[in-house]
Order: C-alpha cells, then structure tokens, then sequence
C-alpha cells in the first residue's frame, strides 16, 4: 500500500469516527504533512482521492472541509423535483429565489421554446442548497401564456414542477444535454468552489403531454458534490 493510501485511510477513519466531524476544515496540506511525517504531494494525492470520493471539499476561504459522500442524482432518467432528490438521498433541502420576474424572451429562449417572436416568459433563478451548502444554480424559463397564475407562487418554497402541475398542464417529459465547464469568478462565488473548478452544466427543455416545450432551464452544478445515474439499454 502507497504511503498516500495508507494516510487516506487513516483520515477517512477519523471522518467516520467522529475525530474531524461533518463541517469541520481539517489541518492544512502543510500540517497534515508534519503530522504524518511526509512530503506535501503525498498528503495532495491523499486528500484528492478523499474529495474525489465526496468525504472532502476544497472550499474558498475556508480550506478543506469535511462533507457528506456525493449526492447521488437521478433526475436524468425521471422527472422527479430538487426537493424529493435531496430528501432521497438523506440531505435538507432549501432553495433562495434570485430573480423571479416577467420579460420579453430573448432569442435563445425563443428557440429553445419554439416561441413566436415577442412573447413574454416568467425567468425563474434559484440557488438551490443540500444541508445549507450551494449545490445547483438554475434559470428556468416558461412561457407566460402557458402558466398565467405562476406568479402568485413563492419558489423559495414551492418546486417549481409542482406549480406546473396545479396550473393543470404538468411536465411530461424533458431533454437534458450534458456539459462539463470551469466555473468562472461569478459562479465560483455563487457556489462555493474556486475559480477553474470543474462544474455541470445542464440544458433542459421540458414538455407536456401535447409535446409542447413549457420550460427551458439551464442548471449548474458542482461537479465535486453531485454524481448522476444513467439507465442505458442496448438497441
């Protein structure tokens, strides 16, 4: 066994016993290799298979933290809420509405929901949290005309689906397009990573169940705390 994996276990020991608890930096790079009598690198590679495994984040301002295992996410073969995600995978989840607001689409919207020129979407952006740390910043756009009455709903408690669905015209099936992206200044801040760090990125358009396209979302996630289930079936 590599001295690196050697100390990876002994870390991963003390997180599962309670020596550095869920929330807590643990010591630096620099004193963990004092501890441990080794070099820098090894306590690097140690600590990266921890972070890769969700044990550890690396946090802006804050060090390396201690963290629950990834969330396990499974929207990409269902249509299943933010909040019954979360609650699935055991974490508390709390969502802040950003922007909530009525405006003319733009050409991409229009686009992406097959909109005549000139017609006006409600643009929904949230930052959504699991155990109060940020997970997932979405704009969602959805066409005015479709959803008359989503304004008289707070989304910093109501899903979103969820008013879809007592509107009466409820999401019947979506399209998601996967990209992976370094998150610049502005979503670094926003979700609690560094600047460069890996995210996912998310492009949906959502439909009913006459095949109109009712919302077009972009979401982006941080790519160290979420991990994403695929069904795939040979043709």
């Amino acid at each position: 066994m590599t001295l690196y994996d050697q100390i990876k276990d002994d870390l991963l020991s003390k997180i599962k016993d309670g020596t550095y608890p869920e929330g807590q930096t643990i010591p630096s790079e620099l004193e963990l290799a004092e501890m441990y009598g080794v070099s820098r690198p090894t306590i690097r590679q140690a600590l990266q298979i921890l972070v890769s495994d969700g044990y550890l984040e690396k946090r802006r301002r804050r060090g390396t933290v201690v963290t629950k295992p990834k969330v396990s996410q499974s929207f990409t073969m269902s249509i299943s809420s933010f909040e019954d995600a979360m609650r699935l995978a055991g974490r508390l989840p709390k969502t802040k509405v950003l922007v909530f607001k009525r405006e003319r689409a733009n050409a991409e919207v229009e686009k992406r929901l097959e909109l005549a020129r000139g017609q006006d979407v409600f643009k929904l952006v949230r930052l959504r949290y699991a155990d109060d740390l940020p997970n997932v910043f979405v704009e969602s756009y959805i066409p005015c005309t479709l959803y008359p009455g989503l304004d008289s709903f707070d989304f910093n408690e109501s899903s979103l689906y969820a008013a879809m669905d007592t509107c009466g015209n409820p999401v019947m099936t979506a399209r998601r397009r996967l990209e992976v992206i370094k998150a610049d200044g502005a979503a670094a801040a926003l979700l609690d990573v560094e600047a460069g760090d890996p995210l996912l990125l998310f492009h949906t358009v959502a439909r009913d169940a006459n095949g109109t396209a009712v919302e077009y979302s972009v979401a982006t996630y941080r790519g160290e705390s979420n991990s994403f289930e695929l069904n795939v079936s040979r043709v």
